[in-house]
């Protein structure tokens, strides 16, 4: 019996293996046909969410170096989707804010994802949702711990 239970968290893991890749496939393909990367558009959407930010917190928001972050805004002013201007508190710093070419993308964005979430649960229902939702919630706490632990032991065998 407790073979049975371990061959199905294989097949589980197998599963969410191929949804995770296949969800990164189609957000390629998605993101490509608007000249973006994952980085410009995690980029894009914490401005979008956040308001004008500036740079030092982007780089913290989207885990890059602020010379990364330098390089993505500079390309997404480029493509008229960011603009920076003077911080109004601290003239070392400079916002960086959405064009309205930037937010209309973004709102492109939003409606491709409500859409690519409708046609995931199409049809299916509501008990098989909800239960769907429940158990990736328990996977997704557990997998964040899991991370969190093995970066943990990673930093104390740097040590």
């Amino acid at each position: 019996m407790m073979y049975a239970h371990y061959m199905a968290a294989e097949e589980i893991l197998d599963q969410l293996i191929e949804v995770s890749l296949l969800l990164q496939a189609d957000m390629a393909r998605s993101l490509t046909a608007l000249g973006l990367t994952a980085t410009k558009t995690h980029l894009l959407w914490e401005v979008h969410r956040n308001g004008p930010c500036t740079q030092q917190r982007l780089s913290e928001a989207i885990g890059v170096s602020p010379r990364h972050v330098t390089a993505l805004v500079d390309a997404l002013e480029s493509e008229g989707l960011a603009w920076r201007r003077p911080h109004p508190q601290d003239r070392r710093a400079v916002l960086v804010e959405l064009t309205g070419q930037g937010a209309a993308t973004v709102v492109q964005m939003e409606r491709q994802r409500a859409q690519d979430a409708a046609a995931l649960v199409g049809g299916l229902d509501p008990g098989t949702v909800q239960g769907l939702r429940s158990g990736l919630d328990t996977v997704l706490i557990r997998l964040r711990r899991l991370v969190a632990e093995a970066g943990a032991d990673e930093e104390g065998d740097a040590r």
